[in-house]
């Protein structure tokens, strides 16, 4: 299952050239990831009461097509999880017409913050505290 929202680009987020600043299009990739999150049943305060924190590691944006104020942008949220302490989420930004306009893939992890160290199992700590894990790909 990919998670997705939908997004309207607002005035304040245009640089200079009139088209979406490059710091928004990681603004909308934590808006979904968040989202996701919440969809799942995954709530900040239930993983601050469980000790951990979700962290961004690497972010990479590949731009494909502009967007410029007006504009609707779908940002989608898939987690491919692997067998170590990260795990990548791949989106796409996508218009209403299927174009892409961008590809962001990120490596994160969960922080244990008594520890300050990445816990070993994200997807299972997630998993634990998701009412609908499936959002999360779990």
């Amino acid at each position: 299952m990919t998670f997705s929202v939908r997004i309207a680009v607002r005035g304040y987020e245009l640089d200079t050239q009139g088209h979406v600043n490059g710091a928004v299009y990681h603004q909308y990739g934590d808006h979904a990831r968040w989202e996701c999150l919440r969809a799942a049943g995954v709530t900040a305060a239930g993983m601050r009461a469980d000790g951990i924190s979700p962290v961004t590691l690497e972010n990479t944006i590949r731009y494909h097509r502009e967007l410029r104020e007006g504009d609707e942008v779908e940002v989608t949220c898939g987690f491919v999880w692997g067998e170590g302490k990260t795990f990548r989420i791949v989106q796409e930004y996508r218009r209403p017409d299927g174009e892409l306009a961008a590809e962001v893939s990120s490596v994160g992890g969960l922080l244990d913050l008594r520890e300050r160290r990445l816990v070993p199992d994200p997807a299972g700590r997630w998993r634990a505290l998701a009412a609908d894990p499936a959002p999360l790909g779990l």
